[in-house]
């Protein structure tokens, strides 16, 4: 039942009829032939238990972790290098509707079609970009703050999270810093904000210690760093918890947040990439199922990924997983004629470019200034932003 899943997302089979004639003339994976029924198939994603994938999900990241570990040679983005000397990992945290129901199983005919199935957030390590924490909610409209309990019980101090603005709710706030967590997020529009105390300001960079709130219950008073980052004539906006700047550098606490779109990144390969924008199943064991075979088939695609990276002594985002993914047939073909037996080794190899494995080079990044005041020298602020603007911009990441 493992390979079931695991099978539907590598080979994008169309529907649970194929799948029961492929497991019947070729098997899957290092499975067998077996001869099963289309109405047995179905039933296994109505009643198999989708604990026991989230049970091998969770076996296999510590596994991960080690691989990571023990290749891992490369050095990291300069603001991650920095931030894990005074923390002991940063995590980003986000939420992700899924889509509407489309039902793929006989059994579920009668099932409304183009309901929303739920809501899934996910923990991801920034430096790994391993995912740490699944949590699954079956109300889609569910807010993302009935995932603070769950947060405040997983995260232990010395962590740094990047929030989006979902999360932005004082209370949590202090009660994460409490716990000696600490965050960065972004301030909303429209905020009421008391400047306490200015640590830089000049043309491109304001960095100042802040009070939010307005004393009552729902909005304690909570004392801020705010930094403020000029790009063109748009001014960026970060809050963090952290309130000294030789901690967290101004220029830093930007940079990591640029960073936090990695678990859009994350999303988008699970949802678009994998499918699971096209959900196999209504029931809520069918979509567990499908939730947990994902993230799970994700978490070695990141693997193998950092793999064939450290292979070629490159940086992880110098990889397209979804041409490693797109790869893997080739590579299935190549294994089967006895021309190849390991995929690392297969992508790695100068005769496989045509696959596109590598990105296409960018511009090379310029150093990021890291120093907790920067002083105000004649294109220091522009320096800045020519190394972090590397990364297009979505219009969703410039909102």
């Amino acid at each position: 039942m493992i390979l079931v899943p695991l099978t539907l997302l590598w080979r994008d089979v169309a529907g649970v009829t194929e799948l029961t004639r492929m497991l019947g003339r070729e098997g899957f994976l290092w499975c067998r032939p077996t001869t099963v029924s289309q109405q047995a198939m179905s039933q296994r994603f109505l009643t198999f238990p989708a604990e026991l994938f989230e049970r091998v999900f969770e076996n296999l990241l510590p596994t991960l972790r080690d691989a990571w570990c023990n290749r891992n040679k490369r050095p990291l983005p300069e603001s991650i290098q920095f931030s894990l000397t005074k923390f002991s990992r940063i995590w980003i945290i986000d939420g992700s509707t899924l889509e509407a129901l489309f039902c793929k199983l006989k059994s579920l005919e009668d099932v409304p079609k183009g309901q929303l199935a739920g809501k899934m957030a996910t923990v991801i390590d920034l430096m790994t970009r391993l995912p740490v924490e699944i949590w699954f909610q079956e109300n889609p409209k569910a807010s993302d703050t009935k995932l603070e309990e769950n947060i405040l019980q997983l995260v232990t101090a010395k962590t740094l999270l990047l929030l989006d603005r979902g999360f932005y709710h004082f209370s949590f706030w202090l009660q994460l810093i409490e716990k000696e967590i600490h965050f960065i997020t972004r301030l909303k529009k429209g905020a009421a904000i008391k400047i306490e105390e200015v640590f830089t300001s000049s043309f491109s960079l304001r960095d100042s210690l802040i009070r939010l709130g307005s004393g009552t219950e729902k909005t304690p008073f909570i004392t801020l760093r705010l930094i403020e980052v000029r790009s063109g004539k748009t001014w960026h906006s970060y809050l963090t918890s952290v309130l000294d700047p030789h901690v967290l550098p101004p220029y830093v606490v930007a940079d990591l947040y640029r960073r936090r779109w990695r678990i859009e990144d994350a999303f988008n390969t699970v949802k678009r990439l994998l499918g699971l924008s096209y959900l196999w199943t209504g029931s809520i064991n069918g979509i567990k199922l499908q939730i947990w075979g994902t993230w799970l088939f994700y978490a070695v695609l990141v693997d193998l990924g950092d793999a064939v990276a450290d292979e070629l002594s490159l940086p992880f985002d110098s990889i397209s997983l979804e041409m490693i993914y797109r790869g893997m047939y080739h590579f299935y073909a190549a294994h089967h004629k006895g021309k190849a037996t390991d995929p690392v080794k297969y992508f790695a190899a100068p005769e496989n470019k045509d696959l596109g494995i590598v990105k296409k080079q960018r511009k090379p990044n310029v150093k990021l200034i890291i120093a907790p005041f920067p002083e105000k020298q004649r294109g220091s602020d522009q320096f800045f932003f020519k190394a972090i603007s590397e990364t297009p911009l979505t219009p969703a990441m410039q909102a």
